[in-house]
């Protein structure tokens, strides 16, 4: 059912991007059960099964209904755009007992038998408690299912929200929403999501703004929501997902070679992190004129994009550029 957000002056103003790795960790969890999402992601399931198997994920089950509201204090908006894992399991688990009865009693509701079963009577009658132990199976399955991947999966985060962020300065936010997913519409002021799995609903975003957070485990879906007191959050799945778990061998490496040549090749290829002409030219042997003008090169072919970060000028893979070296 849909969900329109009604924006308002101030909320044209209030519109921001973040990321999020304890949103990101709780919809790798969500994935293990949703074989829809599986497509993308088969060699990491293959990866993470061994980690699997010593995990015990049932307290989050109960809370990750395939349709219905999982509890916002399970990953709460963020309020700055890039917050360590510990800081938001910190902030996670400060969460008021109260406030957390609340959407776990609404989150119980959705799946038949839960509210009343041993487990949820426990969350229910020591909701401080809940927390704590939801948080220890968050962390649990953050470093087995998300850490080790983590700089990969933040590279293609960083780079949906770069390329996001010029549509928005270059068209607002009608280009924005437009090119976003098939699943939101924006009208006249309004922010229409058609495939929330919530009841049909208006929402007036009342000057909060909206807190746009890419996802590499959300495809296909778009997640929406958070009620009072947390920022209204629209979660997309990111540009590049279907490069992101390909590995180079041989034959897509010298592809990549015969292409681009073996400079701008070795560059492309390099930047596992975002990196400066001086410290590309110094990894590769390469002088800074030369490094410049294969960046100048890849840049204008959507390969790469570059960002001011004080008085340097770095360089990062775009979707396209990390799908490329993947061999997709």
């Amino acid at each position: 059912m849909p969900l329109h957000m009604q924006f308002g002056a101030d909320d044209l103003l209030r519109c921001r991007f973040a990321i999020s790795p304890l949103c990101q960790t709780h919809e790798a969890v969500r994935t293990l059960r949703r074989t829809e999402r599986h497509g993308y992601h088969l060699p990491w399931l293959r990866r993470v099964r061994e980690a699997m198997a010593g995990l015990d994920l049932s307290e989050l089950w109960l809370l990750l209904p395939g349709r219905g509201y999982t509890p916002d204090f399970l990953g709460p908006p963020p309020e700055v755009p890039y917050a360590p894992f510990e800081d938001e399991l910190a902030r996670m688990r400060a969460t008021d007992p109260a406030m957390a009865r609340r959407e776990l009693a609404l989150s119980l509701e959705c799946t038949p038998g839960a509210a009343g079963s041993p487990r949820g009577r426990a969350m229910l009658d020591d909701p401080a408690r809940a927390v704590q132990r939801l948080a220890d199976v968050t962390e649990r399955a953050w470093r087995a299912l998300v850490e080790p991947d983590w700089p990969r999966l933040r590279a293609l985060l960083e780079a949906d929200i770069a390329y996001r962020s010029r549509q928005l300065a270059e068209g607002g936010l009608e280009r924005l929403f437009a090119d976003l997913r098939p699943a939101l519409r924006w009208t006249g002021g309004t922010l229409t999501i058609r495939n929330s799995v919530l009841p049909a609903q208006t929402q007036d975003l009342d000057g909060r703004g909206v807190l746009l957070m890419p996802s590499v485990f959300v495809w296909p879906d778009v997640i929406s929501g958070f009620a009072p007191p947390w920022q209204p959050t629209v979660i997309y799945p990111a540009r590049g997902v279907g490069g992101l778990w390909r590995e180079p061998d041989a034959v897509a490496a010298d592809a990549l070679v015969r292409l681009l040549g073996a400079s701008r090749a070795a560059i492309l290829s390099g930047l596992e992190e975002p990196a400066s002409t001086t410290a590309l030219a110094a990894r590769h042997r390469l002088a800074p004129s030369s490094v410049s003008a294969h960046l100048a090169v890849l840049r204008a072919a959507g390969l790469l994009s570059s960002r001011r970060q004080g008085h340097q000028v770095l360089y990062e893979r775009t979707p396209l550029g990390m799908a490329l070296v993947g061999g997709g």
